[in-house]
């Protein structure tokens, strides 16, 4: 590789690094602002707490687990051993190319946004010390060997393996639509169904700041590029079109949102749009580099639409998602993944052609195969490691820290001035849902409810 390409790739996935890390504090304001205002600090702690030990966690054991060379040659999990301590990282590569230490650290910020993600499905009401301990546990156990499945790639020269749904499968997913949005949607998903419902549920608060949510959406959207394109690790064509697409599907998901609100309710809303944003761009993620820009519209166009319903189905059904980590990501993902079976065009830097154009069915079967297979894995080991926390450590707080709220319960300081507060809780800021939800949407007599739950009383990246 010439010195002054791999200079500029250099440059790109330090960029791209820059703006993933971005991510953190958006998804912190993202979430924060959908939670009670009592709880702000707390939802904010505990994205950022999830990063914190996933550092940790990655330059010990995470990286070696995810990209060594397979253990036994099956494509499961990587060696443990091999990179312990990220030894080896800090030297200059044998020939041009992108430094190791860069690779590690652009992927470190992926899983601990991964971890951080499941973090908006149990808002309100899980114990701080005990998802920091699920923090450490569940990378262990699910994250790292899902992404060595889908990330890992065997060597050019055959001397190292990589996973099995990259390698031997054939799946595509160019930036962790499987790895990260499924798996941690489904795992949101397990772990509130041990965790249990808030107090008074169905009855939910208003989010507090909607502009707080919006402004987090806004970075999310701008990291997202470097999240997507930078996982080209070249600064190439490969890059351009995932930029391309990513910015595309994530509008085109925002704007099906806002119409289908409009239809439903006859009222987008700010919250709305900022749910469709996120989904378009979790179904864009797994998809980037292997769909044309018609099929970016696509893809956002369908995600919009879809997520704007699944995020309801937790009344009906009585889980509670408390930011609608499974109804977005889990669902936009699953979208995303299998999507590329069905409108992959062979002009984009994958190569591959979906059934639309004349790929036949094998495409969408290994898409299929590997979506079955994340969420069939993520959710069965999720559902023990919290059955397990919850009988050793306990997953609820008390009853009393829910009323009151986390952030005075577990760290003693409160977002806002107390004036601030006067009114919180579910009190004049309760609405009321339950047999008259219509998706995420209130029907009833209530006018302030109908105008409050007009959009997802909550959503997430």
């Amino acid at each position: 590789m010439d010195v002054a390409i791999a200079a500029a790739d250099t440059a790109w996935v330090l960029a791209a690094m820059v703006a993933v890390a971005f991510m953190v504090p958006g998804l912190a304001l993202f979430y924060g602002g959908m939670v009670s205002i009592r709880s702000t600090l707390n939802m904010m702690m505990m994205t950022i707490g999830a990063v914190a030990v996933m550092a940790v966690l990655w330059v010990l054991i995470g990286y070696s687990l995810t990209f060594g060379d397979s253990v036994g040659g099956v494509g499961l999990l990587g060696d443990p051993l091999e990179y312990l301590g990220l030894r080896g990282i800090m030297a200059e590569p044998e020939t041009p190319g992108l430094p190791p230490a860069l690779f590690a650290g652009f992927l470190l910020l992926f899983a601990g946004i991964t971890v951080a993600l499941v973090a908006g499905g149990v808002a309100d009401r899980m114990r701080f010390s005990t998802w920091l301990v699920f923090a450490i546990v569940w990378p262990v156990l699910v994250f790292f060997p899902v992404a060595h499945w889908v990330f890992a790639f065997d060597s050019d020269d055959g001397s190292v393996t990589g996973g099995w749904i990259a390698n031997n499968l054939g799946a595509i997913d160019l930036a962790g639509g499987t790895a990260i949005h499924i798996n941690a949607g489904v795992a949101t998903l397990a772990l509130v169904l041990v965790l249990g419902r808030r107090a008074g549920f169905p009855t939910i608060s208003r989010p507090h700041s909607v502009p707080l949510t919006f402004l987090g959406a806004g970075m999310l959207f701008a990291g997202w590029i470097g999240f997507n394109a930078g996982s080209a690790v070249a600064a190439g064509n490969t890059a351009a079109v995932a930029a391309l697409n990513t910015v595309v599907a994530g509008l085109c998901g925002a704007l099906a949102w806002m119409i289908t609100e409009q239809v439903r309710a006859k009222h987008p809303t700010t919250l709305g749009v900022a749910s469709g944003l996120v989904a378009g761009l979790v179904g864009i993620t797994p998809a980037a580099a292997a769909v044309s820009p018609l099929g970016a519209i696509a893809i956002g166009l369908i995600c919009g639409v879809v997520c704007h319903y699944a995020v309801g189905l937790k009344y009906r059904l009585g889980y509670d998602d408390s930011l609608d980590v499974a109804g977005l990501h889990m669902v936009a993902g699953i979208i995303g993944t299998l999507l590329i079976g069905v409108i992959a065009d062979p002009a984009s830097p994958a190569g591959e052609a979906g059934l639309l154009f004349g790929g036949g069915f094998g495409q969408l079967g290994a898409q299929a195969l590997a979506t079955a297979a994340v969420l069939a894995y993520s959710f069965t080991v999720t559902l023990l490691i919290a059955f397990v926390l919850d009988k050793t450590m306990g997953l609820r707080v008390t009853e009393e820290d829910e009323r009151e709220g986390l952030d005075k319960a577990y760290h003693r300081e409160m977002a806002y001035f107390q004036d601030a507060l006067e009114g919180d809780g579910l009190g004049t800021d309760a609405v009321v849902v339950g047999e008259n939800v219509v998706g995420e949407n209130v029907v009833g007599e209530n006018e302030d409810a109908e105008a409050a739950t007009a959009s997802p009383s909550t959503s997430s990246t």
